[in-house]
């Protein structure tokens, strides 16, 4: 009886170090995650933007409201839609609405101007009260991830003052190529439709 007890510590000695040796071999794997500058945003409060004074402001302070994001130039056949957009601003900006402008030089060369100069332009010439972001590219190499997110499921810019709707959930609703006005039918019927969403 004594032989077996030993025979049962000895064997107990004996296995415990060999187990112990197999698990730190093959320590786990933790689960691959990516890099959080390679996450895809999934609304576009997870993005941020300089605005012209170069600040950065994050897009979740937007949370809860309704967005019309335009890419906007100063030296466009389109530019007088700025009256536009400021009137809709006016019109909606206590429902819950904000109109947010992002001047691009894509198409034309037409806004070539420095920020100072963007700023200048439209406080003076169309009394823009609307938050104004800094130049982006809206396609192609080195494109805003604004706009990535925005064309993802949309159409991107074919020219300045293409306009997107975006819910208060940060979802793109809809979006409106540069000849459909501030003013229309349309633009504000896909407004009011997103205010009326939770």
């Amino acid at each position: 009886m004594r032989t077996l007890r030993v025979l049962t510590v000895a064997t107990a000695l004996f296995v415990t170090p060999a187990l112990a040796g197999d698990t730190a071999k093959k320590p786990s794997t933790p689960a691959k995650s990516q890099p959080p500058s390679e996450k895809k945003p999934m609304s576009l409060h997870d993005l941020s933007a300089n605005r012209l004074d170069g600040k950065a402001e994050k897009l979740s302070d937007f949370q809860g409201k309704v967005l019309v994001v335009v890419n906007t130039a100063s030296e466009c056949g389109y530019t007088p839609q700025y009256a536009g957009l400021e009137k809709l601003y006016q019109d909606y900006k206590d429902k819950g609405v904000v109109v947010l402008g992002f001047p691009s030089n894509d198409f034309g060369g037409q806004e070539p101007g420095s920020s100072e100069d963007i700023k200048k332009f439209c406080e003076l010439r169309f009394k823009v009260t609307f938050p104004m972001f800094e130049k982006v590219k809206t396609k192609g190499d080195g494109q805003s991830p604004v706009y990535a997110f925005l064309a993802k499921d949309h159409d991107a810019p074919k020219w300045n003052f293409h306009k997107y709707v975006v819910g208060k959930d940060g979802q793109v609703k809809a979006g409106f190529p540069s000849k459909v006005t501030p003013e229309s039918d349309e633009l504000r019927k896909a407004v009011d439709a997103a205010l009326a969403q939770p």
